[in-house]
């Protein structure tokens, strides 16, 4: 026999070698068969394998099974019904039989039961919530089969759910704000992206895994979150890469007018701002930190302005760059001293991003507010983070429930519906407090009187956002 080891590779041997386990693994989960040519072990031998034990399996614990004891609160759901009918017969054009069993509007009704009940966090959580007489009367929906769920992401298009965040937008009322960002007339607008990493389980996805080791295909979730209701409005899915991915791309072809857009450094594109400006609207943006100007007018700081550290404040020019890259209107930077930061490494690899060297570059096309606003605003700017830790960890939204780009979509934009609803239930911007208040009620440990006392103390200790 000939040895063909000698003549792999490293990396080939590894590969196989898992390949053998994995097999193994596979057959010592198959049902004894009797086999001719199989060796009978012994009492002895049998009760020394770690799998001759009834009941122990490998791999991860079984999820407990969703009982109606875990489901409560139904009644804030079926006053969506009216809002999600027109759904209803969208993606039945192939169904000649008229037997579907899972619509559009039941789709959303079942993901915000996911975001809402901590207990389900999959596919299989909602199928078996499905089948729960409690909640098919509340929500006057069917038992859904699992397939008919994992279908849904690619029967069902994401986009026809931004009307409904719209209209829900628009039943908003403005929360109690800063008063010193009283004089901003346009509508403030956080811009940013977060990573949604699913594991593959796709073809694709797993060719990705054998070639190059990695087992996680990531998407962006690029948002924009208007600061004064404290929701996000606007939400895209895309690939993690450059191109029409680009953040600043896929900011550069959302613009719209009367919009003062708060970003960071990774949106600094000159090409960008002219387009804001264009758009008829304005920009707060960090700059990097190796960027070189030409200072045109150095404006004088008040008192207000150093007490909240500001270093200067400057009309500037930049020279550098090719000609149709440069900015076509003034453009005012605040340096802000911050504390330096160092790039730590994190576990895993990576980096915690650049470093600093203490002082803090914003560019912005206003020139009328006062530079200590223009820190305030972009201190402002970390509300979109908190909100995507609330999306990832609060919301269950690191439990996806679908894989591709459009069932991440689907899940994102009920995220934000359940955002909305938050909102507009207390009248505040959605906190972890109080999401878990809602959760507790949902889940039948807090009764509604608790919850409406809860909301209503809320609005009794109602302050004024923390300017620290």
């Amino acid at each position: 026999m000939v040895d063909e080891g000698s003549h792999l590779s490293k990396e080939e041997r590894r590969q196989r070698q898992k390949r053998l386990e994995q097999a193994r693994r596979e057959a010592r989960l198959r049902p004894a068969q009797a086999s001719p040519v199989a060796p009978v072990a012994s009492v002895s031998e049998l009760a020394g394998r770690p799998e001759a034990s009834p009941g122990k399996r490998p791999g991860r614990p079984k999820r407990r099974e969703v009982t109606v004891a875990d489901i409560s609160g139904l009644k804030y759901f079926e006053q969506l019904r009216p809002l999600l009918e027109r759904l209803h017969d969208v993606g039945c054009e192939r169904d000649q039989a008229g037997n579907r069993e899972l619509h559009y509007d039941e789709l959303c009704l079942f993901l915000l039961l996911g975001l809402f009940n901590p207990v389900v966090d999959s596919l299989r959580g909602l199928q078996q919530a499905s089948e729960l007489e409690k909640v098919q009367q509340r929500l006057k929906v069917g038992r859904v089969s699992l397939g008919s769920l994992s279908e849904a992401s690619r029967v069902f298009d994401a986009e026809l759910l931004k009307p409904i965040l719209e209209e829900l937008g628009g039943q908003l009322q403005p929360l109690e704000q800063d008063p010193r960002l009283a004089g901003i007339s346009k509508t403030i607008t956080l811009v940013d992206g977060t990573l949604l990493s699913a594991l593959p389980l796709l073809t694709k996805a797993m060719l990705l895994k054998e070639r190059t080791g990695s087992g996680l295909v990531k998407w962006r979730l690029h948002t924009h979150f208007e600061l004064i209701e404290g929701v996000p409005v606007r939400c895209e899915v895309t690939g993690n890469g450059g191109g029409e991915d680009d953040e600043r791309a896929v900011l550069d072809r959302t613009l719209a007018a009367d919009r003062l857009y708060v970003f960071d450094r990774g949106y600094a594109k000159f090409a960008l701002f002219n387009h804001i400006v264009k758009a008829q609207s304005s920009y707060v943006g960090r700059l990097r930190d190796n960027s070189a100007w030409e200072v045109v007018e150095e404006r004088p700081l008040t008192e207000a302005d150093r007490a909240a550290g500001i270093l200067s404040d400057q009309i500037v020019r930049f020279t550098n760059g090719k000609a149709e890259a440069r900015l076509d209107h003034p453009i005012r930077v605040v340096c802000v001293k911050t504390s330096p930061h160092t790039s730590r490494g994190k576990i895993g690899g990576g980096s915690t991003g650049p470093e600093s060297d203490g002082v803090l570059r914003i560019g912005t096309n206003l020139t009328a507010v006062p530079a200590e606003i223009i820190s305030l605003l972009y201190r402002y700017r970390w509300t979109i983070e908190i909100f995507f830790r609330f999306f990832k960890q609060i919301l269950g939204c690191r439990h996806l429930f679908f894989h591709s780009q459009n069932g991440i979509e689907l899940q994102a934009y009920c995220a934000i519906i359940a955002c909305m609803l938050i909102s507009l239930w207390t009248g505040r911007k959605a906190t972890k407090r109080t999401y878990e208040m809602v959760c507790y009620y949902f889940l039948g440990l807090a009764s509604e009187a608790e919850l409406l006392a809860h909301l209503e103390n809320l609005k009794q200790h109602a302050t004024v956002p923390n300017s620290s």
